[in-house]
């Protein structure tokens, strides 16, 4: 019995250890603070990495690999999306890796939608004049004579 308690242990132990891979050691991407702004303020700010905040304001995001996006959105307003490069340094000896955000802050000026349309009245069709119509055309009065 006692063998079989010892089998059934070592059995999940080893299952919890084929769980575990090298991608846990990885430390997690840093945190980067990017500073959104735009005109008019009080638009919402969404990153394509998730994080969003109404400007002015600040938030971290995990420094990605390649650049990401930020689209600013307000009602009356067109949206508009800016484009953000993430810049590593690797750092030496003497100094830490750096990461740094292009452009900062990253800005937006939204412009007010186009106006809607002006419903137009259908055009009404012109009404004969009367002295026309009781004057009879003498090119006519000729052909009917005929």
């Amino acid at each position: 019995m006692r063998g079989i308690i010892a089998i059934a242990v070592a059995g999940a132990g080893l299952a919890g250890c084929s769980s575990l891979s090298l991608d846990s050691f990885k430390p997690a991407p840093p945190l980067v603070k990017v500073a959104l702004e735009s005109v008019p303020p009080g638009a919402d700010a969404t990153t394509s990495l998730g994080p969003a905040c109404k400007t002015p304001c600040s938030i971290d995001v995990p420094a990605p690999d390649a650049g990401f996006s930020v689209t600013f959105a307000s009602p009356k307003f067109q949206p508009v999306t800016v484009p953000v490069q993430v810049i590593r340094n690797p750092g030496d000896f003497a100094s830490p890796p750096t990461t740094i955000i292009e452009p900062s802050p990253v800005f937006a000026e939204l412009r007010p939608t186009a106006p809607p349309p002006k419903a137009r009245k259908p055009m009404r069709p012109k009404k004969p004049k009367s002295k026309a119509a009781a004057a009879p055309n003498p090119a006519s009065a000729q052909s009917a004579a005929r």
